[in-house]
């Protein structure tokens, strides 16, 4: 899986202001949008948040990957938000968020938002990778980790 075709520097940040889940998504949704990803973020959130509603995709660790597949979004893509301050999710081990991956696919699309889920979380199972990621000031620095 190509990475940087998926998440850009600009579709990045290293100071996710929002201090609860819906914020933070709403955050993410705002990068994709301006980036031109997404035409309508409403519909958008509509489809994460209905994801959330079924079940948290805090998946422990301080990792989130909250995902959504819509006619809103003219291509897959990956908005990253790094929190300093952690944002409380309703992750599997109660814990908060610091890492969070937004993923965006088209309505159409076959199976890539579960090959991208997979790509990122199997990188994330190691400490040494979330600790990088966390850690990160550059999108270079990003890669690196992911490799």
């Amino acid at each position: 899986m190509d990475i940087e075709k998926l998440l850009t520097p600009n579709r990045i940040t290293f100071e996710l202001k929002g201090r609860t889940k819906e914020e933070a998504i709403e955050e993410l949704i705002e990068i994709l949008y301006k980036d031109r990803v997404i035409e309508d973020k409403q519909e958008f959130k509509s489809a994460v948040m209905k994801r959330e509603k079924e079940f948290s995709t805090g998946i422990g660790y301080g990792v989130g990957i909250p995902h959504g597949k819509s006619k809103a979004v003219k291509e897959a893509a990956i908005a990253l938000g790094i929190s300093k301050s952690g944002i409380e999710f309703d992750s599997m081990d109660g814990e908060p968020v610091d890492l969070l991956f937004l993923i965006a696919v088209p309505d159409k699309s076959d199976d890539i938002h579960l090959k991208i889920l997979s790509y990122i979380s199997r990188r994330l199972m190691h400490e040494e990778v979330r600790d990088r990621l966390k850690e990160a000031k550059t999108y270079n620095q990003i890669l690196e980790a992911f490799k």
